[in-house]
């Protein structure tokens, strides 16, 4: 197995990983028609809307949250290859987002505007307060702009949230937020981005404390986002970083 370059303590993982096999595309459709409508208040009284992908008997629930100009449709394939692998998803449309992905983002239609990034907030924590009443294990993953928040939204909610993880998290939210944020996170952590990204992103994980973080490397170039786990964006690396993924949240919920 080959290794990128170290960050110590930080592990970072090359994408020679043993692949998982690919749910097919008809159990997918399947799981992704089932998904249920949700409507949420985030704490200043904006409307969220969400899809709940339910798994039977679920080892956890993660809280997905989409990358800027976007919306829950960006997780249409991944919520269901979750589900698959036994865990519940919420997909969330956040406040700042917009028609990527061929949907609506259906928060911002219904406020009649779009927000900032560090505006959408509130939104993570709406989530985050939801799940917590499934009481299950809570895995919170960001998107960009989101995987940013989420740095901000671990950090300060270590107590609630069981792991995490940021695709192309980069310090997006000005004031060296997400690097503040980082230097606290004692949680299980994942990170990727794309390979031309990880220069600059990388950095920021490495200042987390805790003893169980990752950055994985792909070997391809990669997307930028959750997008890199969709095969249509990324037909040579989605695989691997699916490998890196399930591989990750296997271990940091093992009891």
């Amino acid at each position: 197995m080959k290794y990128a370059a170290l960050l110590l303590p930080m592990l970072l993982i090359s994408s020679n990983s043993l692949a998982q096999p690919p749910q097919s595309p008809q159990a997918a459709a399947v799981q992704a028609r089932a998904a249920t409508p949700v409507t949420l208040a985030a704490k200043d009284g904006v409307k969220l809307f969400a899809r709940y992908y339910e798994a039977p008997n679920p080892k956890a629930i993660i809280l997905l949250f989409h990358q800027a100009g976007s919306n829950k449709a960006e997780y249409a394939t991944i919520a269901p290859r979750l589900v698959a692998a036994g865990y519940s998803a919420l997909a969330l449309d956040q406040r700042s987002g917009g028609r990527r992905f061929g949907a609506a983002n259906e928060t911002v239609g219904a406020a009649k505007r779009n927000y900032t990034y560090l505006e959408a907030k509130p939104d993570l924590e709406a989530a985050l307060a939801w799940a917590q009443e499934k009481r299950l294990p809570i895995v919170i993953w960001g998107s960009s702009y989101s995987a940013a928040l989420v740095y901000v939204v671990a950090a300060e909610n270590q107590d609630k949230v069981s792991a995490a993880l940021a695709f192309s998290g980069g310090d997006f939210l000005g004031g060296g937020r997400v690097s503040k944020a980082a230097k606290a996170i004692t949680i299980p952590f994942f990170a990727t981005s794309a390979r031309s990204e990880a220069p600059s992103m990388q950095p920021i994980l490495a200042r987390a404390p805790s003893k169980q973080k990752i950055f994985f490397v792909p070997k391809t170039e990669g997307v930028h986002g959750s997008s890199t786990l969709i095969t249509a964006e990324n037909p040579q690396g989605a695989e691997q970083t699916w490998a890196a993924v399930l591989s990750f949240l296997q271990t940091a919920l093992a009891k």
